[in-house]
């Protein structure tokens, strides 16, 4: 059984910066390589959503909403995929989750951000 933590959320102001980390448990590493990972978020009230993804070589996809201030990368021997968010905005106000592309692992806990003044 896989088991991800998110974590580095937290309250920041407009303007400011987070950067989350998602750790996969359980698995190898080769297989951990293999997987497209995805970062996602929830709202309160809302449905998840996905915000960005990163294949095994690298290659990334942002949502439209967070191109220009998010970064997602990876470290596969570490089996972790990081997100790096700039310039956040209120609306970025949600729960953040990764999980692999395909058949979701379990899904972690989240973390959760909070951009407010």
């Amino acid at each position: 059984q896989v088991q991800l933590v998110e974590s580095g959320g937290g309250l920041v102001q407009p303007g400011g910066s987070l950067r989350l980390s998602c750790a996969a448990f359980g698995t190898a590493i080769s297989i951990y390589s293999m997987y497209i990972m995805h970062w996602y978020c929830q709202a309160p009230g809302k449905q998840r959503e996905l915000v960005a993804s990163i294949t095994s070589r690298g290659s990334t996809n942002y949502a439209d909403s967070v191109k220009g201030r998010f970064t997602i990368s990876r470290d596969n021997a570490k089996k972790t995929v990081y997100l790096q968010m700039n310039n956040l905005k209120p609306e970025d106000t949600a729960v953040y989750y990764c999980n692999r592309d395909t058949v979701p692992w379990s899904w972690g806990q989240g973390t959760q951000v909070t951009v407010s003044s």
